[in-house]
């Protein structure tokens, strides 16, 4: 049971749908998103850089939306520093720890696996967010596999709390929004804001809303997101940008799913003025050489 309130709907359209509820991809266990998490941790031995599945959580999601799709080796040498496509996998070699300044999987298995559990996800998040909606409470809405760390942290016995106490602890979603923004400024150009004035103003306040969720949350603690008898751990105003940042990543992929890719300008070259010397050397204007 859900205890917080309803989710309040968009204001804006929802994208047609381009896959069937009956349709849908398989969807990421729990189990699945540990053995990720543990991935990425081994990872991080390596590569302290290797951020935390919910940072790459909302960097998937921005990569659903983006006005182009993001090659694998490309996203996978922004998010974890590891360039190399899978025919050519980046891996540890035996007796090898030292950080090179990017990251590596353990074997081609484990790059295999992250890669799997990767993609199941991407389609799950796609086909979620390609899908009518009423309410982000729909069964086939995108929910974000997001952490809820002070909650948890205020579910530890006292002694524990205080010997943790001065780590800092991320807001509700605030890492969500870390990572699909650090997918927005990776690839300025394709989340420039649309020539057509509505649509743009619609990417704008859509891309604001996420931005909001980037802040801490300073208001009093009044909701448990995931459990009904847990301590509160987050602001009735967090929970409300929560709702519209998860809107505006439908709003965002609407946007762009509507408008297409971007269409390089083709620049035609310089041609000579008609009474002008033609460029072949002939000494001839370029009216009566080539041009004619």
């Amino acid at each position: 049971m859900n205890p917080l309130p309803p989710i309040p709907k968009s204001t804006r359209s929802i994208p047609v749908p381009a896959v069937a509820p009956g349709d849908l991809p398989e969807a990421v266990t729990a189990d699945q998103f540990d053995e990720i998490d543990a991935i990425l941790d081994d990872l991080r031995t390596r590569y302290d850089e290797t951020p935390q599945w919910e940072f790459c959580e909302g960097f998937l999601a921005a990569l659903v939306c983006c006005r182009r799709p993001i090659a694998q080796p490309e996203y996978l040498d922004v998010l974890l520093g590891i360039g190399e496509g899978i025919d050519s996998p980046s891996v540890v070699s035996e007796g090898d720890s030292a950080d090179d300044g990017g990251g590596s999987f353990a074997d081609a298995a484990q790059r295999a696996r992250f890669l799997q559990i990767w993609d199941q996800r991407y389609a799950e998040v796609l086909a979620a967010l390609d899908i009518p909606i009423e309410s982000l409470e729909d069964e086939t809405a995108y929910h974000p596999e997001v952490m809820d760390v002070r909650g948890a942290m205020a579910s530890l016995p006292e002694a524990e709390r205080v010997e943790l106490s001065d780590e800092p602890l991320p807001a509700f979603a605030q890492v969500w929004a870390l990572g699909f923004m650090y997918a927005v400024e990776a690839w300025p150009e394709e989340w420039a804001e649309p020539s057509d004035k509505k649509a743009a103003k619609w990417h704008d306040v859509a891309l604001q809303s996420i931005v909001a969720l980037t802040e801490d949350d300073e208001g009093k603690p009044e909701l448990s997101p995931f459990s009904e008898g847990g301590p509160p751990s987050m602001s009735m105003d967090r929970f409300n940008a929560f709702a519209d940042a998860v809107w505006s990543v439908y709003d965002l992929r609407e946007i762009w799913r509507g408008i297409g890719p971007r269409v390089e300008t083709l620049r035609r070259a310089d041609v000579p003025g008609r009474n002008d010397p033609c460029y072949c050397g002939s000494g001839k204007k370029y009216k009566k050489c080539h041009g004619a």
